[in-house]
């Protein structure tokens, strides 16, 4: 492929997700950060955590990316009844043709929307990581692919915890990224009663791209440059919170990959083709953060995964080319 036909696919990325964007930000008040780590994830094939206090606009975050999108969208609130075949599905006999049928559950979709994925128990929350982990479903020794695109966005309250099942390690390292909605500034929150006060904007939500440019967009976000040094950087990131004295658990191989994939889906969206050392370090506290168990000595002097990611991207520095370290100042 030749630099001006590169070039031209990456225009008509950003114009696409731009447009997507916008659509999003349409109903979601004054969150451009959120809104775009969330398309983000989307383009880099990922899975979205929302975690955040009830009323934020969570849900309605998860349901403003799908509905931009024309694809097929499957909504589950998670409760302590849910079965996991209620999220992958059941064979049922069907006694015309006396044999059995598979109806799929909810996970068949391009954009399943978990709500309050941690009030189902383990056992529930299980069935998503066979889904989330290699896009398939395996019922009674038959193998299932998913829909393309395939993401899944789960939300949780992390105040209210009465009732509910903490997310596994397993499962949360699975999620590309985890972001908080937070409070809107009092700007935004009189534009929200402006336009939400009669009606919500969602009813008016048109999707302004479909499914096959998704998968182009994906397709284009494979394609994008990584140099040496930048891959060098992520691994020293992802090394540093295995050896930091504050943390007993440390980020996976799979954290690495993911950074490193969130980082060019990024730079793809800056209209860039290739990934620079600042689209790891922004993305940085998001992907990594939420797989990190501080010790308990840190949770005593209330420290935060957060706080720590932080400090370790301000210490790491970043090699050159040439393999000489280099501190960009921080």
């Amino acid at each position: 492929m030749t630099t001006y036909e590169e070039q031209t696919k990456l225009t008509d990325l950003s114009a696409t997700a731009e447009q997507v964007r916008r659509a999003v930000e349409s109903v979601i008040e004054g969150k451009p950060e959120v809104v775009r780590i969330s398309l983000t994830v989307l383009l880099a094939e990922g899975h979205l955590l929302l975690e955040d206090v009830p009323g934020v606009g969570k849900t309605m975050l998860a349901k403003s990316l799908a509905r931009a999108i024309d694809c097929t969208v499957q909504r589950v609130q998670f409760t302590p009844d849910l079965l996991p075949s209620d999220i992958t599905g059941i064979s049922v006999y069907d006694q015309q043709t006396r044999e059995f049928e598979f109806k799929p559950g909810a996970v068949f979709a391009q954009i399943m929307i978990g709500d309050e994925i941690n009030r189902a128990s383990p056992k529930t929350q299980s069935a998503l990581l066979e889904a989330m982990e290699e896009r398939q479903v395996t019922a009674d020794g038959r193998t299932y692919p998913l829909p393309d695109p395939f993401m899944v966005i789960a939300t949780q309250n992390p105040v209210e915890m009465e009732g509910t099942y903490p997310l596994p390690e397993a499962q949360r390292d699975r999620f590309m990224a985890r972001v908080s909605v937070g409070y809107p500034d009092p700007e935004a929150e009189l534009r929200m009663l402006q336009s939400h006060g009669g009606y919500s904007p969602l009813d008016a939500l048109q999707p302004v791209a479909s499914a096959q440019d998704v998968v182009k967009l994906i397709e284009a976000v494979r394609e994008i440059h990584v140099s040496d040094a930048v891959r060098r950087y992520a691994v020293d990131l992802v090394i540093a919170t295995r050896t930091h004295t504050e943390l007993r658990l440390g980020a996976s191989p799979r954290a690495t990959l993911q950074l490193l994939r969130a980082a060019k889906a990024s730079a793809a969206l800056c209209g860039r083709g290739y990934v620079l050392p600042d689209d790891v370090q922004a993305l940085a506290v998001p992907v990594l953060a939420h797989r990190l168990l501080p010790t308990a000595q840190a949770q005593l002097n209330r420290r935060t995964s957060e706080q720590i990611v932080t400090e370790i991207v301000h210490r790491t520095a970043v090699s050159s080319p040439y393999g000489a370290p280099q501190h960009r100042g921080y």
